[in-house]
């Protein structure tokens, strides 16, 4: 199509998708079923590569930007002010004699043998955190809000304090001193304020405190910057951004910037989401598969099983918890950025600092020298010089052989060739634990997964991961080196809603828990673009008397305690493979609404035409002569078979000896391990 016909092109929808990253930013722009990607080094202030990546992914589709009808989009604005501690300066007011519990945290010891453990650092400091005198029960209000001192309060607040959260003793429960405190320092002071029945009605002191910690210290950060990008927007001509938030589903900015924290793993979630669209057709006869996103930084895996993307409540960043709703998520520190360095051991490490995107690796030829495993992989020649990352960034091999060269005679390896062999295995291997911890650490047999593999850097490692988990399928999705940003053009719009309801089963009061449904319902509704529209789903966090962890159950419409009861021994048994006599509890309500969003297509029209070179590649300690193709042209239903390298602007698929490919109409490709028994 000319381009002036497809600028004057009315009859379908254009749909953008743009997700930060730590090294670029990445964009996809679906023009009905054409589909046109970009990348772009990821600026300071996101919303100006935001801005970039648009231009020029507009530029290339020839798609004027009015012409956009939707813009989706995933950040890291929120996850980097809680790993860099670069949030807003944050005032904790809570009930008198809990001014200490981010301190105390719980007595779990995820590192019981070291004994120079260190805790983080609160993001509130003790001179910050302040206390009143009141107190509620479980069973109401004992002692009101003394509004004067609360207003007494607010004037000792320091200039320079710019969010509030509040945090009272059993809010969730009986919210009205909190929601008294919350006026009043709205009225006295012009800082954010952030309450913890509304950001999370749960129990748990420590875990609801922290997250509406989190939520008061990423608020202003969120604020300005949505606010930025919402001009530039305007300004470009493009939509007001829909937000990607870390329960998988999307929301307009109003609701992001009043819940901030839900926005902490905005761009990885969007990653497990385009997973789960594009390759769930490939597994139907396996038990799921496993997400594999390796980005620059970091290497994020989660689950799809059923069809669903694995949730939890109970994640952690940088060691803080934060109970919201997010998509189940693994992360390490190695990435294709990720340094390679020798220890005081003498031992090779990669990661978890990174060469970011400036300078970046070596191979960039932006003046960086330290070696990475996208070093390593050029040195390999999985990254050959006819590659361009990003689809103009040239490689300057030279400088990777020289970085590798250095670290080999650091740590007293034959060379640069040895030196990348094991800084490609030793990031394999931290990537292969990630996995084990989420299948084989939860009872999950890898070997009965499909692996699915994104990110710039995942088709570069995930054969040599199949191969060590005895994984016999790989796909990797036609826009895989920008799946992340695919993944927003195809995710609903979710909200969710939670409130703590504790009783036995037994002892359950059905229109006592039915009202509070309702009550759950119409706030997720309320958020909805299109109450109308919106899907309700009811489910219930349940445990034995006496445990101290709850599984998700759902709960059907009115709810049935006995059939809820025998659905939780059924998840119990799945879990940890046993099942009890002992009386079941009904913990937490919840409710999620869901929007869904018009499924995606994609045509693919490669020609056949694509052997564009060969070169020597190294797979383990052998040399093979490997043929090179360009990825877009390979012909629908074509059958590859290893070595072979596929080379596309925003990733590179290694496909090793005893490793076939097969190419689908949608220009997924599937790669199948030759078994040997």
């Amino acid at each position: 199509m000319a381009p002036e016909e497809r600028l004057a092109a009315d009859d379908h929808d254009v749909r953008l998708g743009v997700d930060v990253g730590g090294t670029f930013t990445d964009v996809v722009l679906l023009d009905g079923d054409d589909l046109t990607t970009a990348k772009v080094p990821s600026t300071e202030d996101q919303s100006v590569g935001v801005i970039e990546g648009i231009e020029k992914a507009c530029a290339e589709a020839a798609v004027a930007p009015d012409d956009v009808d939707s813009f989706a989009h995933g950040m890291t604005v929120s996850v980097n002010a809680l790993l860099e501690e670069a949030g807003a300066t944050t005032a904790l007011v809570t009930t008198a004699g809990f001014r200490d519990v981010l301190e105390i945290g719980r007595q779990d010891r995820p590192a019981l043998y070291d004994l120079d453990v260190e805790k983080p650092t609160p993001l509130v400091p003790r001179r910050r955190r302040h206390e009143l005198a009141e107190r509620a029960t479980v069973d109401g209000i004992e002692t009101p809000i003394d509004e004067d001192e609360v207003r007494t309060l607010a004037a000792e607040f320091d200039d320079d304090v710019e969010s509030i959260a509040v945090c009272l003793l059993h809010a969730y429960a009986h919210p009205d001193n909190e929601r008294r405190v919350a006026e009043v320092l709205r009225e006295e002071s012009d800082a954010n304020v952030s309450v913890s029945h509304e950001v999370l009605a749960e129990f748990r002191e420590y875990e609801r405190t922290a997250t509406t910690v989190a939520d008061a210290y990423v608020t202003p950060a969120i604020d300005s910057y949505i606010g930025r990008l919402e001009s530039r927007a305007e300004e470009l001509g493009v939509p007001a951004p829909r937000v990607m938030q870390s329960n998988g589903g999307i929301a307009d900015p109003t609701t992001v910037r009043e819940n901030a924290v839900t926005t902490v793993l905005s761009g990885p979630a969007a990653g497990v989401v385009g997973a789960e669209t594009t390759a769930t057709g490939r597994a139907d006869d396996l038990e799921g598969l496993i997400t594999f996103d390796m980005g620059g930084t970091s290497s994020d895996v989660s689950l799809v099983r059923d069809g669903d993307v694995e949730r939890t409540t109970d994640a952690t960043i940088d060691g803080r918890p934060i109970g919201v709703p997010m998509v189940d998520l693994t992360t390490v520190g190695a990435g294709g950025g990720s340094v390679a360095w020798v220890d005081a051991g003498g031992a090779l490490r990669v990661g978890p600092e990174s060469a970011g995107a400036n300078p970046g690796p070596a191979c960039y030829g932006r003046g960086g020298t330290t070696p990475t495993v996208t070093d390593a992989n050029v040195v390999l020649g999985y990254i050959g010089g006819s590659s361009a990352l990003g689809g103009e960034l040239e490689l300057d091999e030279r400088a990777a052989h020289d970085a590798l060269a250095d670290l080999a005679n650091e740590s007293d390896l034959d060379g640069p060739v040895a030196a990348a062999r094991g800084v490609y295995r030793v990031a394999n291997a931290t990537m292969t634990r990630a996995i084990r911890s989420i299948t084989v650490e939860r009872g999950h047999d890898p070997r009965q997964f499909g692996l699915v593999a994104f990110g710039g850097a995942g088709p570069m490692h995930a054969t040599a991961l199949a191969d060590a988990l005895d994984i016999e399928r790989v796909v990797v999705p036609r826009a895989c080196g920008v799946l992340s940003a695919y993944g927003l053009l195809a995710a609903d719009e979710k909200h969710d809603a939670v409130r703590t309801h504790r009783t036995s089963l037994g002892d359950l009061d059905i229109d006592t828990v039915e009202t509070a449904y309702d009550e759950l319902a119409a706030r997720v509704s309320a958020d909805s673009s299109d109450s109308d529209a919106a899907h309700i789903e009811r489910a219930a966090d349940c445990r034995y008397a006496g445990q101290s962890f709850e599984l998700t159950i759902p709960v059907e419409e009115p709810i049935d305690p006995d059939g809820l009861a025998e659905r939780f021994q059924q998840a119990h048994e799945t879990a940890y493979g046993y099942r009890m006599d002992d009386t079941v509890e009904l913990v937490t309500l919840r409710t999620t609404a869901t929007i869904e969003r018009e499924p995606t297509t994609l045509t693919y029209a490669g020609n056949g035409e694509s052997r564009t070179d060969s070169r020597t590649v190294i797979f383990g300690n052998e040399c093979h002569e490997t043929p090179v193709y360009a990825r877009e042209a390979l012909a629908t239903d074509r059958e590859l078979t290893g070595p072979a390298i596929l080379e596309g602007t925003e990733s590179t698929v290694v496909v090793p000896p005893s490793w076939t490919g097969t190419v689908g109409m949608d220009g997924t490709l599937v790669l199948e391990r030759e078994v040997t028994r």
